[in-house]
């Protein structure tokens, strides 16, 4: 990656460092090593700039005040690059919003980070650098420790994040807070039925001591933790709060003689602070269960792994760990078993059920030349396949990767969140303190006072903050890649929601991409001839169109000629030398600009093109340009094409088709399929220019294609989807991975990213509604803490089952 790929978000960082280690690339001599430290040294406020040739590693010294922008741009503008990293945390301890804002600036403090994102609902932090990982790992680590947490470099063996280890049953926390809380509740509930009944107060601080201390010892470590960092979150509120109805129950019943006008017994709220606690306990625990839902996408991913192959080796079949599995060895795959590793058949005949992967429903025919996808399984037939890719570079290993990276970034919106949430806490113990004075000043009642006040720290909940963005992004992007929409990003996800018009490629996008040869003529002579001519110009194309010319002039029995000099020319054909004639293959408009005379066909290829057919032109320019003839393909609209433009109309998508196909065929296929707006004989460089005067109308642009020369242009997209069954390059350029050839899967996107845009809002407004409403009201005293805590445990539960919601969506291509 060239500097010129970097972030604009480049933060200042932090030199107050003995030195500033960052990689160099490019260097090749001592010659390159002057030139860098010479342009380092000229940075204003370098102290000093040492560059080790064989390390290919820059060190700094400097001024606070110099920045690695400005020491970038100084190694780009000397002809080298610095380029960046990125790493993943696993971050425990972190309880609400408030966790997430201090873990993040811990780690953009740290020298050499360029940004940082944490997810609270995944527990990960995904950091960008510039140094080197071995040297990083352990200042991030470090760093995330300073500020209360804990964070470990995710491995194989890693359990999951917040898992408990002690072999007990995750819930026995909650059950034993339960059981102790119930006796200091009975009271209550005798009352509405009439009863007397009144344990001492020396039964209920043994029933509530335990849960505060031993139950609750979570939140004050928490809480601890986070007074150190000089900050605050969840944990804070829930110990501050617990702890002063629990303190004045304690202060009371040593104090009873002094109360009572006729010494009776004075009411304790050691039941409010144990209730509080288990109601807390009862919603991280429901939380906690929610939250590794919305995981389920990526389990099922990994769970698709085989653990054994059964290979051939030495003559015979032998089975092996999956994990020792190397490029080239041929794996055999009986009925009903799992396909080990990404293959090409070799042997045999099946079909093969893809659906977990590509949320393809029926089974796949696979035979001799095709490929199979690790993790889908054999249906019928036994076959033998030779593997193509394994570990990281398996499809599984990147659609995984891929899902786990949409789901550790921020949606956009989630800046409003961190704002509020860094400010959050602070806050709420304000109005806290406000109310314990306020009530003290107009009533007197230190009691109520405090309890007023701890209702207000109780229903504060930051933690639905966090987790109202994160958990519908995780919840949206894991039932997509259920259905096969593989979504990038987060900010893609919340982008496709509002494209107005989607502009698709043809051929192979909205056509099989299977092109047949369905016409020939020659302008003189043989007509079979000049296919055999056109045949050999196109004779080392890979191209869909050559491969149609060379098919039929192969079934025809053709004689083909060498070719020589083939070369494919950008947007307009074929160049190669048969016979010691210069011949070209292509379009129309490549033959007006070699001004070939193609009047004697051109009715012909009228007709042609009206009818929806491709044609290219072949001439002959050794001499004098010369047509020969022409040749026409016919390329049928998938069968779900019609489907999914019709389907984008009822969602108030408009769709548009660019092409570089001649007018005629892009026009018969636009009704055909009936599309609203088409572009045709276009350039491939011309479709990002295309697309650009889409979004110039103020609308928000999707681009779907499937090619090299649709990259360009689904990067000029507000969001691009590619099809998996196109290149490597289009999926690189797009945010949505389609993971199948269905157009249709193009509306379900939009569909879901609609859909989670709106569990993020709904999320959000309970999130705050629960605060604005729930803390006014506790601060006039009109929420007793016990139901301040239900409130707040209820909050965060509520907010990750709307998102879980989203796991019921089927989409229409499903």
């Amino acid at each position: 990656m060239t500097t010129a790929t970097l972030p604009n978000r480049l933060k200042s960082l932090d030199l107050d460092q003995p030195g500033i280690e960052f990689p160099v690339q490019g260097m090749t001599c001592a010659s390159c090593v002057a030139r860098v430290e010479k342009a380092l040294a000229k940075v204003p406020g370098v102290q000093e700039a040492s560059v080790n040739l064989a390390t290919e590693t820059a060190t700094v010294r400097a001024d606070a005040g110099v920045q690695v922008p400005q020491l970038r741009a100084a190694v780009e503008k000397a002809g080298y690059a610095v380029p960046e990293q990125s790493l993943s945390l696993d971050v425990s301890g972190m309880t609400c919003a408030s966790c997430v804002a201090r873990v993040e600036k811990a780690l953009r403090k740290t020298p050499g980070v360029l940004g940082a994102e944490v997810n609270l609902a995944t527990e990960k932090a995904q950091v960008t650098f510039v140094g080197r990982a071995e040297e990083m790992q352990p200042r991030l680590v470090a760093a995330v420790g300073k500020a209360g947490y804990t964070a470990a470099v995710p491995t194989a063996e890693t359990s999951p994040a917040g898992a408990d280890t002690s072999g007990l049953p995750d819930w026995w926390p909650v059950a034993v807070s339960a059981a102790l809380s119930a006796p200091l509740v009975l009271p209550m509930l005798a009352a509405l039925l009439g009863l007397q009944v009144a344990p001492s107060g020396w039964w209920q601080l043994a029933f509530a001591t335990p849960v505060q201390f031993w139950l609750g010892a979570r939140f004050y470590r928490s809480a601890w933790k986070a007074v150190k960092a000089r900050a605050g979150n969840m944990d804070l509120l829930v110990a501050l709060g617990t702890s002063a109805g629990y303190g004045l129950s304690l202060y009371l019943l040593l104090a009873r003689p002094a109360h009572g006008a006729h010494g009776e017994a004075p009411h304790l709220y050691f039941e409010a602070s144990a209730v509080v606690i288990t109601l807390v306990l009862l919603g991280k625990w429901l939380e906690g269960r929610a939250k590794r839902q919305t995981t389920e996408a990526i389990r099922a991913l990994h769970a698709l792994r085989p653990d054994t192959a059964r290979v051939r080796r030495d003559g015979g079949e032998v089975e092996i760990p999956a994990s020792q599995l190397e490029v080239g060895d041929v794996v055999v795959v009986r009925p009903g078993e799992r396909v080990p590793v990404d293959a090409q058949l070799v042997e045999g005949a099946t079909h093969v059920d893809e659906s977990l992967i590509t949320g393809e429903s029926l089974p796949v025919a696979k035979r001799v030349g095709d490929k199979v996808v690790g993790g889908s399984v054999n249906a019928e037939g036994l076959f033998v396949a030779r593997a193509t890719a394994i570990g990281a570079e398996s499809t599984l290993s990147r659609i995984a990767r891929m899902v786990e990276s949409a789901q550790a970034r921020k949606a956009p919106i989630q800046r409003l969140v961190d704002k509020v949430s860094e400010v959050f806490v602070p806050v709420v113990i304000g109005v806290a303190l406000v109310t314990l004075a306020g009530w003290v000043f107009t009533t007197g009642d230190w009691e109520r006072a405090i309890l007023n006040a701890v209702a207000v720290l109780v229903i504060a909940c930051p933690c639905a903050l966090g987790l109202a963005t994160p958990t519908a992004v995780m919840a949206g992007t894991g039932v997509a890649a259920r259905r096969g929409i593989l979504i990038k990003d987060a900010e893609a996800l919340e982008v496709a929601h509002k494209v107005g018009i989607v502009a698709f490629d043809k051929t192979g996008t909205l056509t099989e991409g299977k092109p047949r040869l369905v016409a020939f003529e020659a302008a003189q002579g043989e007509a079979q001839a000049m296919l055999a001519l056109a045949a050999s110009v196109q004779s080392g194309s890979e191209h869909p169109l050559a491969r149609a010319v060379t098919q039929e002039a192969s079934t025809r029995q053709l004689s083909i000629a060498p070719a020589s000099d083939a070369q494919a020319v950008a947007g307009r054909g074929m160049s190669a030398t048969v016979e010691g004639r210069q011949l070209r293959l292509g379009s129309a408009r490549w033959m007006r600009e070699l001004q070939v005379d193609l009047s004697m066909l051109e009715a012909r290829a009228a007709q042609l093109e009206t009818e929806g057919r491709t044609v290219s032109w072949l001439a002959d320019v050794t001499d004098s340009p010369r047509l020969l003839g022409l040749v026409a393909f016919g390329d049928e609209p998938k069968a779900t094409a019609i489907e999914a433009i019709a389907a984008l109309r009822h969602i108030g998508v408009k769709s548009a088709m660019v092409t570089g196909d001649n007018e005629g065929a892009a026009q018969a296929t636009a009704r055909a399929l009936g599309i609203d707006e088409v572009r045709a004989q276009v350039l491939p460089q011309d479709k990002a220019a295309f697309v650009a005067g889409l979004r110039a109308d103020g609308r928000v642009v999707a681009m779907v294609g499937d090619g090299i020369n649709d990259a360009p242009a689904l990067a000029a997209a507000d969001v691009g989807f590619s099809m998996s069954t196109g290149t490597e390059v289009a999926m690189h350029a797009a945010g949505i991975t389609l993971m199948r050839g269905d157009p249709r899967l193009v509306a379900d996107a939009i569909d879901i990213s609609r859909r989670t845009s709106a569990k993020i809002r709904q999320n959000l407004f309970w999130a705050f509604i629960y605060n604005v409403v729930g803390i006014p009201l506790a601060a006039f005293g009109m929420l007793d803490p016990m139901i301040a805590g239900a409130a707040m445990a209820f909050s965060s539960v509520s907010v990750v089952t709307n998102a879980l919601t989203l796991r019921r969506w089927t989409g229409r291509a499903a």
